[in-house]
Protein backbone atom coordinates (compact mmCIF):
# COMPACT_ATOMS: atom_id res chain seq x y z
CA UNK A 1 0.00 0.00 0.00
CA UNK A 2 2.82 2.36 0.94
CA UNK A 3 4.62 1.71 -2.37
CA UNK A 4 1.39 2.31 -4.26
CA UNK A 5 0.93 5.69 -2.56
CA UNK A 6 4.51 6.60 -3.38
CA UNK A 7 3.95 5.69 -7.03
CA UNK A 8 0.79 7.82 -7.12
CA UNK A 9 2.64 10.78 -5.56
CA UNK A 10 5.50 10.34 -8.02
CA UNK A 11 3.03 10.22 -10.93
CA UNK A 12 1.26 13.37 -9.76
CA UNK A 13 4.61 15.11 -9.40
CA UNK A 14 5.56 14.09 -12.94
CA UNK A 15 2.25 15.34 -14.35
CA UNK A 16 2.71 18.62 -12.49
CA UNK A 17 6.25 18.94 -13.84
CA UNK A 18 5.11 18.29 -17.41
CA UNK A 19 2.27 20.80 -17.12
CA UNK A 20 4.63 23.45 -15.76
CA UNK A 21 7.11 22.77 -18.54
CA UNK A 22 4.43 23.04 -21.20
CA UNK A 23 3.10 26.26 -19.70
CA UNK A 24 6.60 27.64 -19.61
CA UNK A 25 7.05 26.73 -23.27
CA UNK A 26 3.72 28.39 -24.09
CA UNK A 27 4.95 31.55 -22.36
CA UNK A 28 8.21 31.56 -24.30
CA UNK A 29 7.56 30.04 -27.70
CA UNK A 30 10.63 29.91 -29.93
CA UNK A 31 10.64 29.69 -33.70
CA UNK A 32 13.42 28.39 -35.94
CA UNK A 33 13.61 30.52 -39.09
CA UNK A 34 15.72 29.05 -41.89
CA UNK A 35 16.53 31.19 -44.92
CA UNK A 36 18.92 30.77 -47.84
CA UNK A 37 21.15 33.23 -45.97
CA UNK A 38 21.28 31.28 -42.71
CA UNK A 39 19.28 30.30 -39.62
CA UNK A 40 17.80 32.33 -36.78
CA UNK A 41 16.01 31.50 -33.55
CA UNK A 42 13.24 33.91 -32.60
CA UNK A 43 11.54 34.14 -29.22
CA UNK A 44 7.93 35.35 -29.21
CA UNK A 45 6.68 37.55 -26.37
CA UNK A 46 3.81 36.35 -24.17
CA UNK A 47 2.88 40.00 -23.50
CA UNK A 48 1.77 40.34 -27.14
CA UNK A 49 -0.62 37.36 -27.29
CA UNK A 50 -2.62 38.47 -30.34
CA UNK A 51 0.47 38.81 -32.51
CA UNK A 52 2.27 35.77 -31.11
CA UNK A 53 -0.79 33.53 -31.54
CA UNK A 54 -1.36 34.77 -35.09
CA UNK A 55 2.30 34.22 -35.97
CA UNK A 56 2.31 30.71 -34.49
CA UNK A 57 -0.82 29.84 -36.49
CA UNK A 58 0.85 30.96 -39.73
CA UNK A 59 4.07 29.12 -38.91
CA UNK A 60 2.26 25.88 -38.10
CA UNK A 61 0.21 26.11 -41.31
CA UNK A 62 3.41 26.36 -43.37
CA UNK A 63 2.40 29.74 -44.77
CA UNK A 64 5.88 31.26 -44.57
CA UNK A 65 7.67 28.47 -46.43
CA UNK A 66 8.74 29.91 -49.78
CA UNK A 67 7.93 33.51 -48.83
CA UNK A 68 10.64 36.00 -49.78
CA UNK A 69 11.98 39.14 -48.14
CA UNK A 70 10.58 41.59 -50.65
CA UNK A 71 11.91 44.80 -49.08
CA UNK A 72 15.42 45.20 -47.69
CA UNK A 73 17.09 48.41 -46.48
CA UNK A 74 20.64 48.30 -45.15
CA UNK A 75 20.91 49.90 -41.72
CA UNK A 76 17.13 49.66 -41.28
CA UNK A 77 15.24 46.36 -41.69
CA UNK A 78 14.19 43.37 -43.84
CA UNK A 79 10.48 42.82 -44.54
CA UNK A 80 8.61 39.66 -45.60
CA UNK A 81 5.16 38.07 -45.51
CA UNK A 82 3.45 39.07 -48.75
CA UNK A 83 1.71 35.88 -50.02
CA UNK A 84 2.30 36.99 -53.62
CA UNK A 85 6.05 36.56 -53.12
CA UNK A 86 5.50 32.78 -53.29
CA UNK A 87 3.92 33.09 -56.72
CA UNK A 88 6.65 32.87 -59.37
CA UNK A 89 4.29 34.22 -62.03
CA UNK A 90 3.30 37.31 -60.01
CA UNK A 91 4.45 40.45 -61.81
CA UNK A 92 2.94 43.17 -59.63
CA UNK A 93 4.45 45.16 -56.78
CA UNK A 94 5.17 43.13 -53.65
CA UNK A 95 4.31 44.45 -50.21
CA UNK A 96 0.73 45.40 -51.04
CA UNK A 97 -0.97 42.22 -49.86
CA UNK A 98 -1.17 40.27 -46.63
CA UNK A 99 -2.75 37.01 -45.54
CA UNK A 100 -5.41 36.86 -42.83
CA UNK A 101 -7.14 39.51 -40.75
CA UNK A 102 -5.46 42.59 -39.31
CA UNK A 103 -4.28 42.37 -35.70
CA UNK A 104 -4.99 45.03 -33.07
CA UNK A 105 -1.90 46.97 -31.98
CA UNK A 106 -0.13 45.65 -28.86
CA UNK A 107 2.36 48.30 -27.80
CA UNK A 108 4.47 47.43 -24.77
CA UNK A 109 7.15 49.81 -23.52
CA UNK A 110 9.16 46.80 -22.35
CA UNK A 111 9.86 45.88 -25.97
CA UNK A 112 11.40 48.21 -28.49
CA UNK A 113 13.03 48.26 -31.92
CA UNK A 114 16.51 47.05 -31.02
CA UNK A 115 18.54 45.01 -33.49
CA UNK A 116 16.88 41.64 -34.03
CA UNK A 117 13.38 42.76 -33.05
CA UNK A 118 10.51 40.94 -34.79
CA UNK A 119 7.84 43.50 -35.62
CA UNK A 120 4.52 43.62 -37.43
CA UNK A 121 4.27 45.63 -40.63
CA UNK A 122 1.12 47.66 -41.24
CA UNK A 123 -0.57 50.21 -43.46
CA UNK A 124 0.08 53.90 -42.91
CA UNK A 125 -1.63 56.13 -40.35
CA UNK A 126 -3.68 57.95 -42.98
CA UNK A 127 -5.70 54.78 -43.68
CA UNK A 128 -4.94 53.00 -40.42
CA UNK A 129 -5.26 55.43 -37.49
CA UNK A 130 -5.46 52.60 -34.94
CA UNK A 131 -2.11 51.23 -36.15
CA UNK A 132 -3.51 47.73 -36.69
CA UNK A 133 -0.92 45.22 -37.84
CA UNK A 134 -0.78 43.27 -41.07
CA UNK A 135 -2.09 39.72 -40.89
CA UNK A 136 1.14 38.17 -42.16
CA UNK A 137 3.77 40.78 -43.05
CA UNK A 138 6.60 41.32 -40.58
CA UNK A 139 10.05 42.86 -40.48
CA UNK A 140 13.31 42.13 -38.69
CA UNK A 141 15.28 45.12 -37.43
CA UNK A 142 18.91 45.65 -38.34
CA UNK A 143 19.11 49.36 -37.57
CA UNK A 144 22.17 51.32 -36.51
CA UNK A 145 23.53 53.06 -33.40
CA UNK A 146 22.42 56.52 -32.27
CA UNK A 147 23.86 59.13 -29.93
CA UNK A 148 21.99 60.05 -26.74
CA UNK A 149 21.39 63.53 -28.13
CA UNK A 150 19.73 62.10 -31.24
CA UNK A 151 17.53 59.89 -29.05
CA UNK A 152 16.46 62.94 -27.02
CA UNK A 153 15.61 64.78 -30.23
CA UNK A 154 13.58 61.79 -31.45
CA UNK A 155 11.62 61.61 -28.19
CA UNK A 156 10.85 65.31 -28.50
CA UNK A 157 9.63 64.86 -32.09
CA UNK A 158 7.48 61.88 -31.11
CA UNK A 159 5.87 63.88 -28.30
CA UNK A 160 5.22 66.85 -30.57
CA UNK A 161 3.46 64.55 -33.06
CA UNK A 162 1.37 63.01 -30.28
CA UNK A 163 0.33 66.45 -29.03
CA UNK A 164 -0.50 67.55 -32.58
CA UNK A 165 -2.67 64.45 -33.08
CA UNK A 166 -4.54 65.13 -29.82
CA UNK A 167 -5.10 68.74 -30.84
CA UNK A 168 -6.48 67.80 -34.25
CA UNK A 169 -8.71 65.14 -32.69
CA UNK A 170 -10.06 67.70 -30.20
CA UNK A 171 -10.84 70.23 -32.93
CA UNK A 172 -12.54 67.62 -35.14
CA UNK A 173 -14.64 66.21 -32.30
CA UNK A 174 -18.32 66.92 -33.16
CA UNK A 175 -18.94 67.99 -29.56
CA UNK A 176 -16.44 70.83 -30.05
CA UNK A 177 -18.13 72.35 -33.10
CA UNK A 178 -17.83 75.86 -31.60
CA UNK A 179 -14.06 75.49 -31.55
CA UNK A 180 -13.99 74.45 -35.20
CA UNK A 181 -16.32 77.28 -36.22
CA UNK A 182 -14.15 79.84 -34.46
CA UNK A 183 -11.01 78.57 -36.16
CA UNK A 184 -12.71 78.60 -39.55
CA UNK A 185 -13.81 82.19 -38.98
CA UNK A 186 -10.22 83.23 -38.19
CA UNK A 187 -8.97 81.37 -41.28
CA UNK A 188 -11.57 82.89 -43.61
CA UNK A 189 -10.60 86.35 -42.43
CA UNK A 190 -6.88 85.59 -42.52
CA UNK A 191 -6.47 86.38 -38.80
CA UNK A 192 -3.23 84.44 -38.31
CA UNK A 193 -2.36 86.03 -34.95
CA UNK A 194 -5.81 85.18 -33.58
CA UNK A 195 -5.42 81.58 -34.76
CA UNK A 196 -2.08 81.25 -32.97
CA UNK A 197 -3.47 82.72 -29.75
CA UNK A 198 -6.59 80.54 -29.88
CA UNK A 199 -4.56 77.37 -30.49
CA UNK A 200 -2.44 78.12 -27.42
CA UNK A 201 -5.64 78.63 -25.40
CA UNK A 202 -7.19 75.28 -26.30
CA UNK A 203 -3.95 73.26 -26.30
CA UNK A 204 -3.96 72.56 -22.51
CA UNK A 205 -7.52 71.23 -22.76
CA UNK A 206 -6.87 69.16 -25.88
CA UNK A 207 -3.72 67.58 -24.45
CA UNK A 208 -4.81 67.08 -20.83
CA UNK A 209 -4.60 63.29 -21.24
CA UNK A 210 -1.22 63.43 -22.96
CA UNK A 211 1.31 60.82 -21.81
CA UNK A 212 4.85 61.81 -22.70
CA UNK A 213 6.98 59.25 -24.53
CA UNK A 214 10.52 58.59 -23.38
CA UNK A 215 13.15 55.97 -24.09
CA UNK A 216 13.91 53.77 -21.10
CA UNK A 217 17.45 53.73 -19.76
CA UNK A 218 17.82 50.19 -21.11
CA UNK A 219 16.65 51.30 -24.55
CA UNK A 220 19.03 54.26 -24.55
CA UNK A 221 21.92 51.97 -23.66
CA UNK A 222 20.95 49.47 -26.37
CA UNK A 223 20.41 52.06 -29.09
CA UNK A 224 23.80 53.67 -28.40
CA UNK A 225 25.70 50.36 -28.43
CA UNK A 226 23.88 47.55 -30.29
CA UNK A 227 21.61 49.74 -32.38
CA UNK A 228 18.11 49.58 -33.76
CA UNK A 229 15.38 51.82 -35.21
CA UNK A 230 14.18 53.95 -32.25
CA UNK A 231 12.03 56.26 -34.37
CA UNK A 232 9.57 53.38 -34.90
CA UNK A 233 8.92 52.85 -31.17
CA UNK A 234 5.28 53.27 -30.19
CA UNK A 235 4.13 53.06 -33.81
CA UNK A 236 4.63 49.41 -34.76
CA UNK A 237 4.07 46.35 -32.59
CA UNK A 238 7.23 44.53 -31.46
CA UNK A 239 6.29 40.94 -30.65
CA UNK A 240 9.51 38.93 -30.73
CA UNK A 241 13.29 38.98 -30.70
CA UNK A 242 16.03 37.11 -32.55
CA UNK A 243 18.07 35.41 -29.82
CA UNK A 244 20.39 33.42 -32.08
CA UNK A 245 21.62 34.28 -35.56
CA UNK A 246 21.68 38.09 -35.50
CA UNK A 247 24.43 37.96 -38.10
CA UNK A 248 21.92 36.49 -40.57
CA UNK A 249 19.96 39.75 -40.46
CA UNK A 250 23.17 41.51 -41.53
CA UNK A 251 23.56 39.01 -44.39
CA UNK A 252 20.02 39.73 -45.57
CA UNK A 253 20.18 43.50 -45.16
CA UNK A 254 23.54 43.73 -46.92
CA UNK A 255 22.32 42.22 -50.21
CA UNK A 256 22.34 44.54 -53.20
CA UNK A 257 18.96 46.04 -54.02
CA UNK A 258 17.12 47.37 -57.04
CA UNK A 259 14.64 50.26 -57.14
CA UNK A 260 12.12 50.40 -54.26
CA UNK A 261 14.50 48.37 -52.03
CA UNK A 262 13.82 45.09 -53.84
CA UNK A 263 16.64 42.55 -53.30
CA UNK A 264 18.65 41.91 -56.46
CA UNK A 265 18.92 38.24 -55.47
CA UNK A 266 16.11 36.20 -53.93
CA UNK A 267 16.15 35.98 -50.14
CA UNK A 268 13.82 33.10 -49.35
CA UNK A 269 12.35 31.64 -46.18
CA UNK A 270 13.04 27.92 -46.59
CA UNK A 271 11.17 26.89 -43.46
CA UNK A 272 9.81 28.17 -40.18
CA UNK A 273 9.10 25.76 -37.33
CA UNK A 274 7.99 25.96 -33.71
CA UNK A 275 10.82 24.68 -31.51
CA UNK A 276 9.83 22.07 -28.93
CA UNK A 277 11.31 21.80 -25.46
CA UNK A 278 12.70 18.49 -24.20
CA UNK A 279 9.46 17.48 -22.46
CA UNK A 280 7.41 18.03 -25.63
CA UNK A 281 9.95 16.12 -27.72
CA UNK A 282 9.73 13.19 -25.30
CA UNK A 283 5.92 13.19 -25.43
CA UNK A 284 5.94 13.37 -29.25
CA UNK A 285 8.37 10.45 -29.47
CA UNK A 286 5.95 8.39 -27.41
Amino acid sequence: MKNKKLRIIALLFLISFINQSLCSQADNVKVKLITNKGEMTIELFKETPLHSTNFIKLVESGFYEGVSFHRVIKGFMAQAGDPNSKNETFSGKLGQESYGEVVAAEFNSKYYHKKGALCAARKGDEVNPNKESSGSQFYLVQGKTYSKQLLENMASQINNKKKQALLVSYIQNPSNIDVLNKLQYYQQNNLQDSIAIFIEEIKPIATKHFNAFSFSEEAKSTYTTIGGTPFLDGNYTVFGQVIEGLEVIDEICNVKTLEEDIPEEDVIIISMKIMLNKVQETLEDK
